[in-house]
């Protein structure tokens, strides 16, 4: 019965779906048969395991506390003041979710390392750092500056769906400061806060190259920390497999948990905001929100100037001589350009299977579809790696597969963020052109041409340009199957921090944040909309 309800053009986005879920199965249940004896409970009975079981929860939950809580009244000032710079913040906000994590945390080291900018204040008045910004303080740091902008624009985005009628009358009744706060604004922020703690606590769990680089040591490990030690410096599997195993079953856990908080977002992509109508100003108003705006400009600003102001040094022109460096640079266009494209190539043929069923009201059902695509994010994209690598040995030498693992490892991780970025517009689309197509006998590639891509081209550009990005600065995948003679940009930077050469990772680090937020913010102004100004 099901099965008769298919239409054809749903067969590639079906098929896709149970590969890529039959692909991720593969690859977990190698990693499982190499191993001798699992053993859930094993976790609790050790020590170290429950310690870093409880860590991760830990620093995820201070993390997303940190941010959110922050992001409220900075994303409140930033809904009511104009000032000069403003576009430009919010654009640095965009990309702060895409810039590569090794160059945010070269920029902080340089802020506040030991041997930072900080640290050097403090000296001239011979006086020491108080704090370290290895372990949990330079991870909190870390993910701070990472999200606490995104939560910051997806507030701002709640408050400018307000509608003008609800400022005008909050005026008309009296309502200022707190109360038109409390009243207007807050229940705004509250709907999309579930969703917003959610994302950022699953990103927080899970989070890999900000741990391994300011950890600082078994005190500040994390569960997909320990895989990785389990798996490269040991090659233990079964300590692995186990860690993986636990991991899935709590990223699967917190994932039904967060879906059943969150409920839907409401917000639309293309919606541009009404202005927040604020005639109760004040000195004391004024001062509160520039002091929440100044605050997350010293936060977000000077790592990305440090980024730049290091990378222009005597090592420059040394650096881009070195045959290793364009080695790197190759592999991670090659790795970026290819896990982009197969990315949302798969999710464009996925949401055309799932939109069909939406549009006769089977959402479960679409929602299915598209769960079993997006399993990556219940599965640590290592233990992914890991597994193809067992299944691949038995084919032929692994050095020579090692650029297509980390491609495809680094597709499937992008592929969540390719379907989140489509899913909306093309579902906008078939609700607009279903029916005038099956009038005209619009199909297959003409109606890709037509109607897909004439309507579609912006978003689906931009998604590819979000996939590009987030490959290029990804460091998973390559930390595993990277050596010296198969490095990306973002292991190369690594190896040249592990290594103390400063001034050397300061070019690279330069290199990469030209390359991953220029594509990012070009892409962003070539294809922003034009707002039509009509003539009272």
């Amino acid at each position: 019965m099901v099965i008769k309800q298919i239409k054809r053009v749903q067969i590639p986005g079906i098929l896709l779906s149970i590969g890529i879920f039959t692909f991720v199965l593969m690859a977990v249940t190698a990693l499982l048969t190499h191993s001798s004896s699992l053993d859930i409970k094993d976790i609790w009975s050790d020590a170290y395991y429950r310690h870093i079981t409880l860590f991760s929860f830990y620093q995820a939950f201070l993390s997303t506390l940190l941010s959110v809580v922050l992001a409220i009244p900075i994303s409140h000032a930033l809904s009511r003041r104009e000032f000069w710079g403003k576009t430009l913040l919010l654009k640095l906000f965009a990309t702060t979710l895409v810039l590569p994590i090794l160059v945010a945390v070269f920029g902080l080291l340089a802020i506040y390392g030991n041997s930072g900018l900080l640290a050097s204040v403090f000296a001239y008045f011979d006086l020491k750092l108080p704090f370290s910004i290895f372990g949990l303080n330079g991870i909190l740091l870390a993910h701070v500056f990472f999200n606490l902008p995104f939560a910051c624009r997806l507030f701002l985005q709640a408050l400018g769906s307000i509608p003008d009628k609800q400022h005008q009358l909050a005026i008309h009744l009296g309502l200022k400061n707190w109360y038109k706060f409390r009243f207007v604004e807050w229940p705004y922020i509250r709907g999309q806060l579930p969703h917003i703690a959610g994302l950022i606590f699953m990103l927080c769990f899970t989070s890999f190259a900000t741990v391994m680089a300011l950890g600082g040591g078994p005190k500040s490990t994390t569960i997909e920390l320990a895989i990785y030690q389990a798996i490269k410096f040991d090659f233990d599997l079964q300590v692995g497999a186990l860690l993986a195993l636990w991991q899935i079953c709590l990223c699967a856990v917190l994932a039904v948990f967060i879906q059943k908080i969150s409920g839907s977002v409401l917000l639309s992509s293309n919606f541009h905001g009404t202005k927040n109508t604020f005639i109760h100003d004040s000195l004391f108003s004024r001062c509160w929100d520039f002091s929440w705006i100044s605050l997350t400009g010293l936060l977000v600003l000077p790592p990305l100037f440090m980024v730049l102001i290091s990378g222009i040094n005597f090592k420059f022109f040394v650096v881009l001589s070195d045959i290793n460096f364009w080695y790197a640079f190759k592999n991670s266009l090659l790795i970026a350009f290819f896990a982009g494209l197969i990315a949302v190539c798969c999710a464009f043929f996925i949401l055309l299977a799932s939109r069909q069923w939406r549009l006769i009201g089977l959402n479960g059902r679409a929602d299915k579809i598209e769960m079993l695509a997006t399993i990556i994010l219940v599965t640590p994209g290592l233990v992914i790696s890991t597994g193809l690598f067992l299944l691949l040995r038995e084919f032929g030498s692994l050095s020579s597969m090692s650029l297509y693992i980390v491609i495809a490892v680094n597709a499937l991780m992008a592929l969540p963020f390719a379907l989140k970025s489509l899913a909306q517009p093309m579902l906008q689309n078939a609700q607009k052109y279903e029916l005038l197509c099956a009038s005209l006998g619009i199909f297959s590639l003409n109606r890709f041409y037509w109607v897909e891509w004439k309507s579609l081209r912006k978003p689906i550009l931009q998604a590819l340009c979000l996939s590009f990005v987030l490959s290029i600065g990804d460091l998973s995948a390559i930390a595993l199957f990277g050596s010296h003679s198969f490095s990306t940009l973002p292991l190369y930077l690594f190896q040249l921090l592990g290594s103390y050469q400063m001034e050397s990772a300061a070019v690279v680090a330069l290199v990469l944040l030209v390359l991953s937020v220029g594509v990012f913010m070009v892409v962003e102004s070539v294809f922003k909309e034009k707002v039509v100004k009509v003539k009272e």
